[in-house]
């Protein structure tokens, strides 16, 4: 709290008896957030519009770990000035934070591409970048303009990426988002020993606690629709991409998807478990080189 004194408010003890802050709580996420970004990663000025996808920063770093690791990138630190591998990053639906590029970027430097279809979410993260001189040979913005696709108009002519990585919309329809966040607010306050509140009690929709917008966590179909579609697109650039992943989070998705991804030619499949806590989700890799 030295560090970023904006986060003490938000700190208080918890039932355990130590200290945290309230998770259910929109703002002092954000917050957090930022700390965490400007005090282990030298990012700062980091901020996203009221609403907007708030991610877990300890769960998205890891991803950007175990992407190095299957690019075969050691560790950042071990590697003498001027040998790091030199490594491009496509991240496909970038949202507001920009996270995976401002964490790649920072943690191992690599030249990274932040694509959306939203232009106010891309005005957010170049005034990020703009805040973060020191990003901005290193991380570059596109607008998609069509929602069904992903790799068009985006991957240039004769333009090569080492990975693309995704973080797909999970749920299918608004009233899935607020479903599923309710389910949080619910094991959220029975772990700080609190009554859950019941939906007749709540004077309005649950807070998005995490935040996000429509694009960010809901599309026709869900995730396993968006999945369909991006490996099927992915044929279309198999020359131009060494790796495409995607974050999986529900895990009924995992193998439709691996069979549709086998059928299409693909040389090489991985599937990466990652754990945090009691909550496990997946990255799924696949190649055509």
């Amino acid at each position: 709290m030295t560090h970023y004194p904006s986060l003490a408010p938000y700190v208080k003890q918890n039932a355990h008896g130590t200290l945290s802050i309230d998770f259910a709580d929109p703002q002092a996420v954000k917050t957090l957030n930022a700390a965490l970004l400007s005090r282990y990663y030298g990012i700062a000025h980091w901020d996203i519009p009221d609403g907007s996808l708030c991610p877990p920063i300890p769960g998205r770093v890891d991803y950007i770990h175990y992407i190095a690791e299957l690019l075969g990138v050691g560790d950042p630190s071990t590697h003498q000035q001027g040998t790091q591998p030199k490594i491009t990053l496509l991240d496909i639906g970038t949202g507001a934070n920009g996270i995976y590029p401002l964490l790649a970027s920072q943690v191992y430097g690599w030249q990274c591409v932040g694509s959306d279809i939203n232009t106010p979410s891309l005005e957010n993260v170049a005034a990020i970048i703009a805040n973060n001189p020191g990003l901005k040979d290193r991380f570059t913005l596109r607008r998609q303009h069509d929602k069904h696709r992903m790799f068009e108009g985006i991957i240039q002519a004769g333009e090569f990426f080492d990975v693309s990585v995704c973080n797909p919309p999970f749920h299918a329809s608004r009233e899935d988002a607020l479903r599923g966040s309710q389910r949080k607010l619910n094991n959220l306050a029975r772990n700080r020993g609190d009554q859950p509140p019941s939906r007749k009690s709540m004077p309005c929709a649950p807070t998005l606690n995490f935040g996000g917008e429509e694009s960010e966590l809901w599309c026709k179909g869900g995730e396993r629709l968006f999945l369909k579609k991006m490996i099927k697109e992915s044929t279309e650039f198999s020359a131009q991409c060494r790796w495409f992943t995607s974050l999986v989070s529900k895990s009924d998705n995992v193998m439709p998807s691996i069979k549709l991804i086998r059928k299409l030619g693909a040389t090489d499949i991985r599937e990466i478990e990652m754990g945090h806590g009691n909550k496990v989700t997946r990255i799924l890799a696949w190649t055509f080189i």
